[in-house]
């Protein structure tokens, strides 16, 4: 019997044609079941947490994620909404890099969790920002999806590769 190594990715090496995609949900899932896990809240309880329906939550409980979108996360990083900056104005088109305020020029680290460990480690930091950068960027809040999306986009996000 022949042994193969895996490419650290199971569905590209069941050749899925969204891999990536797959993965990312996979990944985003998990990270936010062990958050809810260590919470020990209840099904309503998360789904005021997430401004999502307890449907939602169950489907996320249950990894099924059809909900969200690595490309739809990718455009809406990229895209200016109609106004003068994006995510990537300060984040770089790269996510995995350092990026720099596109007002301050303050340093910024890695958007991308697998360049920067402790990016959305925390849940308040990581709504703070939200809320903070949605508001920069489209003039209100981000939508549940829309954050979804973004961090579906931003978990299959790998140093050096961009995606």
């Amino acid at each position: 019997m022949r042994i193969t190594r895996g490419s650290g990715n199971v569905f590209a090496d069941l050749r899925f044609p969204d891999a990536a995609e797959r993965q990312a949900k996979l990944r985003l899932a998990y990270a936010l079941n062990q958050f809810l896990v260590r919470r020990r809240l209840s099904p309503a309880a998360i789904s005021r947490l997430l401004r999502v329906t307890e449907s939602k939550v169950s489907a996320l409980r249950h990894y099924k994620l059809a909900g969200f979108s690595v490309e739809r996360g990718r455009a809406f990083f990229q895209s200016t909404h109609g106004n003068e900056w994006s995510c990537a104005s300060c984040h770089t088109q790269d996510p995995a890099a350092s990026g720099r305020h596109a007002k301050t020029s303050k340093a910024i680290a890695p958007l991308a969790p697998a360049a920067n460990p402790e990016r959305f480690t925390s849940t308040a930091e990581a709504e703070k920002w939200f809320k903070r950068n949605c508001n920069d960027v489209l003039g209100r809040a981000c939508t549940a999806q829309e954050k979804g999306d973004v961090l579906a986009y931003l978990m299959q996000v790998t140093p050096g590769g961009g995606r």
